[in-house]
């Protein structure tokens, strides 16, 4: 009863108010779509890079961690180890590589993995800030209407401001109702991404010295394979 009661409000809402919800709505389902998508899209880069690092301990040859390593496209770690066995095997002896051009290949890949990240997460940040404002335009709307009633009839009974208020109302809900989810879907995956990126840093300089001194040796026993 209560939930027809809400969809007859809404139809009886005049046509600003119902262009309103309908900016609400579109806010609400992307934002939804983008909190599932994120969920599994984090979900999956973090298994994915905590297979890769025991790969990283258990595994000695690189060429073989470098194939094994394919599989795994999500984990920034793995496309940074990836990219750092490439420019290495670029060069034609161990002893040419350049650990400033293999720095500046690791940047790049941190900041191309930061940006994959955080994805999306510019669309909830706004349908957090700006829904609330446009269910407050509906609410400001209604509230008028109720004035033009009081005006044009000349009386402040139930009847004359019920509709205008009703349509105030479910205006505010639904600002409300699309706002907190992407806030809180927000604030969360942001601390996830942040986390991911500070570890994506630590790994690129621990793999930055750790390739320089050990690359030459594993380049070898490729080659020997």
């Amino acid at each position: 009863m209560n939930g027809e009661t809400v969809l007859s409000l809404i139809f009886q809402a005049g046509p600003v108010v119902k262009f309103v919800l309908l900016i609400l709505l579109f806010f609400s389902v992307f934002s939804w779509a983008i909190i599932f998508y994120k969920s599994r899209f984090l979900s999956k880069v973090e298994k994915e890079s905590e297979e890769f690092q025991r790969s990283f301990v258990k595994l000695k040859d690189w060429h073989r961690l470098y194939e094994s390593s394919k599989k795994l496209t999500l984990s920034p770690l793995s496309n940074l180890f990836r990219t750092a066995y490439s420019i290495g095997s670029s060069f034609k002896s161990p002893e040419d590589i350049k650990k400033e051009e293999v720095k500046i290949g690791l940047k790049r890949v941190v900041a191309l993995e930061s940006v994959r990240l955080e994805k999306n997460l510019t669309f909830l940040a706004t349908t957090g800030t700006t829904t609330p404002f446009i269910g407050l335009f509906g609410t400001v709307w209604g509230i008028m209407n109720s004035f033009r009633g009081i005006g044009r009839i000349g009386s402040a009974s139930l009847a004359v401001v019920a509709p205008g208020i009703a349509e105030a109302l479910i205006a505010t809900a639904a600002g409300l109702a699309a706002a907190i989810p992407a806030v809180i879907a927000y604030n969360y995956y942001l601390s996830k991404v942040r986390r991911n990126i500070i570890v994506m840093e630590d790994f690129s300089q621990e793999l930055l010295d750790y390739f320089v001194r050990r690359y030459g040796e594993t380049k070898t026993s490729a080659l020997r394979d």
